[in-house]
């Protein structure tokens, strides 16, 4: 194997591990809804692969807290290119919650605020987008 497809290879398995799924499968189905919490984050240092993944690691340490039901970290698809799709972002995550009492305690808990003091200096933006799913 060549020096060019070794490193492309281990980049792709870096990646690939990375974006694998953390999941605690507990969402309560049996209630009318649970909310879905969705952030995108763009580093500061866009393109580096250390950063990504270390804010990939970050965020899967998360999955230590109660509240959250499943997580979900990964980086942006090569779907097709259209109009409609964004992937300007560099590592997201997708958490489920039972509900808003479970989805405010994981906001105030002490592991994501050390997140966020530990992590907040690699991203430049973050969008999130909280759902609350209808029956």
């Amino acid at each position: 194997m060549s020096k060019s497809s070794r490193r492309a290879f281990l980049t792709s398995s870096v990646l690939a591990t990375a974006a694998t799924v953390v999941a605690q499968p507990n969402i309560n189905m049996s209630s009318s809804s649970f909310v879905i919490h969705q952030v995108f984050f763009w580093l500061k240092n866009q393109g580096s692969v250390a950063d990504r993944k270390k804010l990939a690691e970050g965020l899967q340490k998360l999955s230590a807290i109660p509240e959250i039901q499943q997580l979900y970290v990964g980086f942006p698809a090569s779907t097709e290119k259209r109009e409609v799709v964004d992937n300007s972002w560099d590592v997201s995550e997708l958490m489920f919650f039972n509900d808003l009492a479970a989805q405010k305690n994981y906001q105030d808990h002490p592991l994501h605020q050390a997140f966020i003091k530990e992590y907040a200096h690699l991203w430049e933006k973050v969008i999130v987008y909280d759902t609350l799913t209808i029956e």
